[in-house]
């Protein structure tokens, strides 16, 4: 494959899938210390850049396959592109899903016209499955990243990437089986052999890892686009070669990055999408003062899980707390509670009442008070309060996980 593979994937797509803008990140520059600038391919009709390569992938069968239909398997995002352009060219679609797979990206994938079979806990399992349908109903299997004219398909964000903003230095990709990455790179380095191309993986699925991952894969994590535990057997090699390193992120970046780009850049990205910011927050000796381009790959986030991530971050940053505050069971001491947080600023949220489940001395009580606050120094200054004016105090909770 070359660059020209990618050229040709770009002049099928033209006015069909969107070219999606590539936007100055002021904020995020001046808190990471780089010039940041992100791909937005969250903005696709389908919500990621899968849409790319499906539809440079329907496009080449011929007659007889697209009256057959086609079957894939997708945790959610392939799923997504695979059934939006089958259903504009009349192509019957069955995507087989992981059991665990957000209620949205199911729901989304039937709303576009795709038959959904969820089966197995992994990928892997649900492309044994889709490979078993295919044979048995003579469907024509349309793999989520090991196909050349899917790889092509998605290398076309980099050709955007380079026309708006030829002099990035350094591009980051998120990584699951490779297509993006691959595609990305067949282009980028072709035109501009300077630049420099990172991969992001979770560190629960370092699969493509160099040399290969020394420890196995698997377990749940916010970015599941990128759960893919098998290497792609076409897109490895291509990453090897034009890649300067494939970086892993914890859960608490990606959480972290899912926030950051809600609160300063009012994006919503999933876990995927964000992993190249979460690499920044990561390792960022890597690309101080770097002009970056950084691909948003997805915004299918669930919305609980959206919600969720939010209010941790609330609470990791001291603006959200539950205090536990112990005091004697007499009339009155609740109100003067109240007017103790309330003198120093913080705004109770919820307050629970607690006198018979636990383990305090019958005259006294338990007061769970969600409080809301600017921040850890003004939270600390509540605390300091409610203690001088007699009565014990700890917050309860912590949200840090192991990066």
């Amino acid at each position: 494959m070359t660059l020209s593979d990618v050229q040709e994937a770009a002049a099928k797509l033209q006015g069909t899938v969107l070219r999606t803008p590539l936007v100055a990140a002021p904020a995020l520059s001046a808190a990471l210390g780089a010039e940041i600038w992100l791909k937005l391919e969250n903005f696709q009709f389908s919500g990621s850049f899968k849409a790319r390569g499906a539809l440079v992938k329907l496009l080449s069968l011929d007659q007889a396959q697209r009256q057959a239909g086609v079957v894939a398997m997708s945790a959610g995002n392939h799923a997504q592109g695979v059934a939006l352009h089958a259903g504009r060219l009349g192509i019957p679609a069955l995507i087989v899903m992981p059991l665990a797979t957000p209620f949205t990206k199911v729901e989304q994938t039937r709303h576009l016209g795709a038959r959904v079979v969820l089966h197995g806990e992994t990928l892997s399992e649900a492309q044994a499955h889709a490979r078993q349908l295919a044979e048995r109903d003579g469907l024509v299997f349309v793999h989520p990243y090991d196909d050349p004219q899917i790889i092509a398909g998605q290398g076309t964000v980099a050709l955007e990437m380079l026309e708006d903003q030829p002099e990035l230095e350094d591009v980051v990709i998120p990584i699951g089986g490779g297509g993006l990455a691959a595609g990305m790179a067949l282009a980028a380095k072709a035109l501009k052999p300077s630049l420099r191309l990172w991969g992001v993986q979770s560190a629960l699925y370092p699969s493509m890892l160099p040399g290969g991952s020394v420890m196995p894969a698997g377990g749940p994590t916010i970015a599941e686009g990128i759960a893919v535990k098998t290497p792609g057997r076409l897109t490895r090699p291509i990453i090897e070669e034009h890649l300067e390193d494939v970086l892993t992120v914890g859960e608490a970046a990606l959480e972290r990055a899912v926030q950051m780009l809600v609160e300063k850049q009012k994006l919503v990205a999933e876990g995927a999408g964000a992993a190249p910011l979460a690499a920044l927050l990561e390792h960022p000796g890597r690309f101080a003062g770097r002009k970056l381009g950084l691909v948003v790959s997805g915004g299918n986030i669930d919305s609980r899980i959206l919600a969720s991530v939010m209010m941790r971050g609330l609470i990791r940053a001291g603006r959200m707390a539950r205090l536990r505050i112990e005091i004697a069971d007499a009339p009155g001491l609740l109100a003067r509670v109240a007017q103790v947080i309330g003198a120093e600023g913080g705004n109770i949220i919820e307050i629970y009442h607690q006198r018979l489940f636990h383990d305090v001395p019958v005259k006294f009580a338990e007061l769970d008070v969600v409080v809301e606050t600017t921040g850890h120094e003004q939270l600390q200054a509540v605390i300091a309060s409610l203690t001088r004016a007699g009565w014990r105090v700890r917050q309860l909770g912590n949200t840090t996980l192991d990066g």
